[in-house]
Order: C-alpha cells, then structure tokens, then sequence
C-alpha cells in the first residue's frame, strides 16, 4: 500500500471509528526498574482500573513471565478454556527491561492459556512495546473478556490517557494495519519512532497457532517492522476477543528511563559486552551479518538440520538455503536491533521484496527474517530449499499471524501423511503435499488465512490433525503418533534430537512444549561430551531451564548470554555457562533495582516461577509423567528408510549399546530393538531429572520443595497433595 492509500484508509478508520471508554491516570515514576503498577482492562464491559504490585509478589515472581503467570493464574479455573472470556493475555517486560545500555534489553514476556496446548503459555518477544508500556506507567498489561466488535486499544504514556475504540472496518493484516494504526495516533512523522503496535493477522482468527506481532519503527526504511510472539497461539486468543490491535505512545524515552540504583555500572557493563561483540561477534555466531540464520550450515555439519518432516539431520542441497545465501538477501550496513542500544543487531530484514503469491502478489515489502527457525521450519523440513519460497512464507506468515514453528512442523507431518497415503488429494482438495511442493506449501498458507479448504484442517496443528486422521480416516494410532513432531500439543522446535538424551529430556520435560528457548543441550551432550552421566544430564536439565527462565522474569535476550562469549571463555571451569556474562546479568539486575543478589539468588528466583509454572500445568489438568513423553521420531528411526539412511550408526549403536548383533536381524527387528532400549534410556533420564528437580515420580514438585522456595501458596499446595495422593 503506498502512502497515499495509507492515508485515505487512515482517514477512513478516523471517520468511522466510536471511543467506548477513556481512563485517565497520572504515570508513575519508576522507582529501580518497576512501576509498581499494573494496567487491567476487561474488553467485556470495558473496565480499566490500575492494580498496585505488592512487594511479595515482586519478591516471589520478579516481573515478566512471572507476574504474567501469577495473574492467570488468578483470573482461571481448572474448567477455563483459550477461548473463555475469563482467559486473560498479560504482557509485562520485567524490571531490567527498557535499559538502552545493556544488548538485548528489549524483551517483553507474554501469557495465555494455549488452543494448542489447553494450558498455560509463555512466549518472549522482541520490538518496542514493552519498554514504551513500561515508562507509560505499568509494569504489566492484563487484559480480559471479550469484546463485541473488533476493538484498538491505545495507551499514551506522556499524557496518561487510556481508551478503548470500536473499529469496524479497515484491514487486520499485520504488516498493514501496523503501519495504519501508527499513521493513526502519530501526531508527527518523528512521532512514530515512539509507537509500537501489537496485533495479529486474519489467519490468526482461523488456526490455533496464531502469533502476536510487536512492532518497532524502522527510521532509516521508515516502515514498521514486526517480532513475533510466537508460540501457543496466544495471537489466535488475541483475535478471538475481537482485539484487533493495541498500541502505546511514549515520547523521550532516556538512558536512565528505568530510574536504576547504580546507572554507571550498568554503562560499564554495557561497554564491556559491546566491545565483546565488535571485537568477536564476526568470528563467532555473525548476527549482526545474518542474525540466527548463520546456524542454517552449522546444524546440517551436525546432521540436526530437519529435513522431511525431522527423519534426516542433513540434505545435500541445503547449501541453497544457508548463511551464505541470505545474507545476501538481507540488508545489511545499517543498526538493526529491536531495541535502542543492542549491537547484537540480529534483527535482519530483506527490503523490497516483490510478493509472487497472495493478496499482496506483486507488493514490494519489507520481511523480517529469516531465522533460523523459520528457514529450517519451512524450508528444509518441508523439503524446501529456495531462499526465495522461504521469505515469501516468512512474510505471509508474519502478516497473517502465524508461528512459523508450528506451520513447518505440521506442514511437514502432513507432507510426510502424504506420502504415506494417509491423506490423498481428495482430503487436501487437490492439493499435492509432497515433500518438496513450495507451491502446495503456499496454497495451504494462504487458505489458512482465509479459514478454506484445507486450511482449516492444517491450521488445527499436529496434535489435532493426528486425532482426526484416526477417528475420521482409520489411520495407524501408533504412526501418527511416532512422526506427530508435538509435546502437550505444542509442535517441535527445529532441531533433530535423535542423538542427544538430554536434547530429548529439554524438548518433552519443557514447561509448555518443546520449545528450545528452555534447554538446549544438544552441543554439551552431543558434540562436546561433557554430560555424559544420567546424573549430568539431570543437572544440566534443572540448571538451564531455570537460569534461561531468569531472562524471561526480567525483560531481557537469550542471545547476548551466549551467541557472543570472552575469547577465553573455553578456559573456564563452565564454558558452557559462560560465568562471566553470568556474573554482568547479576550485577545488572543488582544495578537496576538496588538489591544484592548473587548467582544463587537468581537460579533461586527462577526456580520459584518455573515450578509454580509446573503446578500452573497440574490445575489445568497436564503436567505429570504422561504428559513429558515424545514422539518416538525425536529418539530414533521411525521407518525403515529413515534407518538405513544411517545404518552404519545405528548398527553401531545395537552392537555397542543395546548389545545385540545387529547381522541376523531385519531392518524391522533393528527397529524394535533400539526403540525398546531408547524408551528405556529415556525413562532413566526422566527419573534423574524429576529427582534433581525435587519432583516425585510422576512429576509433581514436592510440597516441601514449595515451601522451600516460599511458593506454598494455599492453593498450590492443595492441588500438589491431591495430585500426590492419586
């Protein structure tokens, strides 16, 4: 839509929009990193009240995905559904969230209950909105209900004014009405730098993975760009209480915004690792080259590249999809992080892309990506490898508000369905699901959106569509749950964990589904060695799942932990910790809100919430035992194709490990034989996990762990023993 167009719809959208409520309040000023302020909204009756944060709570949950947890987790029953008006999306950044010193400072934390999932889900996202809400006066958003027509919400932090518009007409895709909503409450051009927008696309009303797009405007390609938060369908809740965007406005936001104890240490500390990154990022992990894409290469070396639905780690044509290749597509030379002051620089775009399918066929726009999730999630693991298909499907994906980890993960079970003649084209309406299809892969995409054809059937995600193929079709049970690439109803993240048990353990154990933000563990455990005991897989498996839950509590990137290390990093007791970035993350949280933590009080703090977390899980009817077991596809070969493609490893693997010869037996027998000793192997890991994690044996933490942690909240503390005693 070029500027005029965009003018003429804005004008449109004024005329025809209907101010339903407005809330004044005078914005707090930010003592040490909070507000101390919450913002509730109910979009049912239209209620907005600000909700004081108590002390406890601040000690018990931190911020962000903790406090986002502790208000869902008083706003639902075990009976209450994704779609209840009771269910609430809360957005809250955390306390160290919104510093401009410090890379990757940027984050926001957002909770629901899934439609995937049915129970509780967090997902991180990047872009401005979280800070801007932040320095408006509230450490968090809660918002509940529904509303009856699609409705913006508009915060102004600088004049301390809420309000809620009906909006009946103008467009819902995000990379459009980003830019409309901007035009709308931009009283500048240099305005807009100041607005961020959160929405989520017309697919997002049609399928259960919807995303929520965050954005944060481009001043140099003078466009909104979008981050997504992805996982759990948190963007299909979004749309289902008829929220068609919310947007905040804060004009001078400032290097001490955040009001902290001890400012100096923190530019110290953010001059340390910017240098780190100067100096080191371009021999290393390249984002600030290609951002996340550089594992593209890396992972097919490592043969945990996913290729035809996860059965491969590695195809020869992945070269055409790899670092190289698109860090030519992307723009380079220009700053691009999604918050002020990250020279990790990760957030790369392709400009000017011309659209060849769609609604937008023939556009030039601007598409965020590709990350490495997205181009092994529908690019290789569909069979796909055309750079060009990927930015296309990133885009589309992005606009339409769709994960694009969930849309790889089920497009390749479906494709793989295909092949096997599970579905055939008089169930996909004539569509061929081969492996390799990029057009078939599109045309899916695109009936998503629209809620058509068999759009509607792919946008129910891997687990549904496995429930329908056998109660509807007759499929195999036992098949369909082997390659059903899911846990708890939330689809595989891209990587190939059939040679890492504690991979394996980080992926199905994971609070809300197997998602690699919790613990990836494939390198020690795989490639280094250095877990190799089950009680050093169980250590790993309690001790990164909590640190990495600590960035999610207060607003900040996994990326500047890790992706970047000191040079001699490889020579300290840890290396896989990185110490010494440990210790910059507690002096910065000491430095922002004036406590004195040390590294033992921040595993502590994360270990409250993530097993509050767990518990959250057991209230509404999941976490325990049955529901931490994966898809034989994530622990070895499935199919006799998939094992002779590595016969010589998995040969070996029967002789050295299992202790059988392999010479006298079938593929078939090989098959069993290694499946039976895998599940077992498994099950030890699970044992040693819940043991270090202070859980039971069908994975309930412990009410004296509770009260250890100081989380025996009456509540929590009454399901733990009524769970126990079954």
């Amino acid at each position: 839509m070029d500027t005029t167009d965009r003018k003429d719809s804005v004008a449109k959208i004024k005329e025809a929009h209907r101010l339903l409520k407005r809330y004044e309040y005078t914005p707090q000023k930010i003592q040490r990193g909070y507000t101390n302020k919450t913002l509730y909204i109910n979009i049912s009756d239209n209620t907005i009240k600000s909700k004081d944060v108590p002390e406890e709570i601040k000690d018990k949950f931190t911020g962000g995905k903790g406090l986002g947890l502790w208000y869902l987790w008083n706003s639902v029953t075990k009976d209450t559904k994704w779609d209840d008006p009771e269910n609430e999306i809360i957005i809250s950044p955390g306390p160290v969230g919104g510093i401009t010193q410090y890379p990757g400072a940027g984050k926001s934390l957002v909770v629901s209950l899934s439609p995937t999932t049915g129970s509780v889900m967090d997902s991180n996202v990047g872009g401005h909105f979280g800070p801007l809400m932040k320095f408006s006066g509230w450490d968090a958003l809660e918002i509940q209900g529904k509303a009856k027509e699609d409705i913006i919400i508009y915060i102004d932090g600088n004049k301390g004014i809420v309000e809620i518009y009906e909006v009946p007409i103008g467009p819902v895709n995000s990379h459009i009405l980003a830019e409309e909503v901007t035009e709308f409450f931009a009283e500048s051009e240099e305005e807009k730098r100041n607005i961020s927008v959160i929405s989520a696309g017309e697919a997002a009303e049609h399928t259960l993975f919807g995303v929520l797009n965050f954005s944060f405007y481009d001043r140099r390609k003078k466009v909104q760009r979008l981050k997504q938060a992805g996982r759990g369908g948190i963007g299909t809740v979004f749309r289902n209480k008829k929220i068609k965007a919310i947007a905040v406005k804060y004009n001078g936001v400032k290097g001490d915004s955040n009001n902290p104890a001890d400012i100096d240490t923190i530019r110290k500390l953010g001059l340390k690792l910017h240098k780190e990154i100067k100096e080191h990022d371009k021999d290393q992990c390249r984002m600030r080259e290609i951002g996340t894409a550089h594992l593209v290469e890396i992972m097919d070396d490592y043969d945990l590249l996913p290729v035809h639905n996860f059965k491969y780690g590695s195809h020869e044509e992945a070269y055409k999809i790899d670092s190289k290749v698109l860090a030519k597509k992307v723009v380079q030379g220009s700053p691009d992080g999604c918050w002020h002051g990250c020279s990790m620089s990760c957030a790369k775009a392709v400009q000017d892309y011309e659209l060849k399918t769609g609604p937008y066929k023939g556009h030039k726009v601007v598409v965020d990506g590709p990350e490495y999730e997205t181009v092994a999630g529908v690019g290789s693991n569909c069979g796909i490898f055309d750079p060009d298909y990927i930015i296309e499907c990133n885009f589309y994906c992005d606009t339409y508000g769709i994960d694009t980890i969930s849309f790889g993960t089920t497009m390749a079970f479906l494709m793989e369905c295909y092949e096997n003649n599970i579905l055939n084209k008089e169930i996909t309406g004539g569509i061929e699901l081969n492996f390799g299809n990029k057009d078939a892969a599109m045309e899916v995409l695109h009936q998503m959106a629209k809620g058509t054809g068999f759009g509607k059937i792919a946008g129910l995600g891997v687990r549904r569509i496995k429930n329908l193929l056998i109660e509807k079709y007759g499929a195999d049970p036992k098949f369909l749950n082997d390659i059903g690439m899911e846990v708890k109803g939330l689809e595989y993240s891209q990587y190939v964990s059939k040679e890492s048990l504690a991979q394996q353990g980080g992926y199905a154990l994971a609070n809300k589904g197997p998602q690699h933000d919790e613990a990836w563990l494939i390198f020690m455990d795989m490639v280094n060695n250095q877990i190799p005991t089950f009680e050093d897989k169980a250590e790993a498996l309690h001790y990164f799942p909590i640190f990495r839950t600590w960035f999610g509590l207060n607003g900040l990137c996994k990326l500047p932990w890790n992706d970047i290390e000191p040079p001699d990093n490889h020579l300290t007791d840890e290396p896989a910790k990185v110490p010494e970035h440990v210790e910059n993350y507690v002096q910065l949280f000491n430095s922002v809100t004036g406590k004195n933590i040390d590294k033992e009080e921040m595993i502590l703090q994360s270990e409250r919430v993530y097993n509050f977390q767990r518990v959250f899980n057991l209230k509404m009817g999941f976490g325990t035992r049955e529901h931490d077991i994966p898809p034989y596809r994530s622990m070895g070969p499935v199919t006799e194709e998939e094992y002779l493609s590595r016969q010589e490893r998995y040969d070996k693997q029967l002789k050295e490990l299992v202790g059988v010869n392999p010479e006298k037996m079938s593929t078939a027998e090989k098959i069993e034989a290694l499946r039976e000793y895998k599940y077992k192997q498994y099950d030890k890991l699970v044992d040693a996990v819940y043991k270090r994690r202070g859980w039971n044996k069908n994975g309930i933490p412990t009410v004296e762990l509770m009260k250890k942690l100081g989380m025996d909240f009456p509540e929590v503390i009454k399901l733990i023993e009524e769970h126990s005693s079954e």
